[in-house]
C-alpha cells in the first residue's frame, strides 16, 4: 500500500475524527463538565469514528478488504490509552494554567502532535 495514499487518507480521516473529538469536548465543558471527562468523551467519540474508518479504508488492502476486527481493536486500544492519558493530561495542563478557551484552542495542537505517532502505529503495528 503506498504510504502517500494512506498519509492523504489518514490526514482526512483525521481530519474528521478531531472535528468530532473537539466538539465534543468543547460541548462538554462548555456546559460545565470538567476537562478530564470532557476530553476522555471527545476520544472515545473520535476513536471510535477513527478506528471503523482508518481500517475500512486508510489501511485496508485490495487483497482482504477492511482491516478491522477484534485483535486489531485490541493493538489500537494499546495505543490509544497512553495517547488519551498523555493528551488528557495535555489538555488539563492547558486549562489548568492557561484557562479553558486555551485549552479549547490547544486540543488541535495536542491532537495533531499526538497523529504522528499514531500513524506510524496503524500503519505497522494495528492495521498490519
Amino acid at each position: 500500500m503506498s504510504l502517500i495514499r494512506q498519509s492523504r487518507a489518514f490526514v482526512i480521516v483525521g481530519g474528521l475524527q478531531l472535528l468530532l473529538d473537539w466538539s465534543v469536548f468543547v460541548a462538554l465543558s462548555a456546559l460545565g463538565v470538567d476537562a478530564v471527562p470532557a476530553n476522555l468523551c471527545g476520544r472515545v467519540a473520535g476513536a471510535m469514528l477513527g478506528f471503523w474508518l482508518n481500517g475500512r479504508y486508510t489501511f485496508a488492502s485490495r487483497e482482504d478488504g477492511a482491516r478491522l476486527g477484534w485483535p486489531r481493536f485490541w493493538k489500537f486500544l494499546a495505543v490509544w490509552l497512553p495517547a488519551t492519558l498523555l493528551s488528557t493530561w495535555l489538555i488539563v495542563l492547558v486549562e489548568h494554567h492557561l484557562g479553558l478557551r486555551l485549552a479549547w484552542l490547544a486540543k488541535p495542537l495536542v491532537e495533531g502532535g499526538l497523529a504522528v505517532l499514531t500513524f506510524l502505529a496503524g500503519r505497522y503495528v494495528i492495521y498490519r
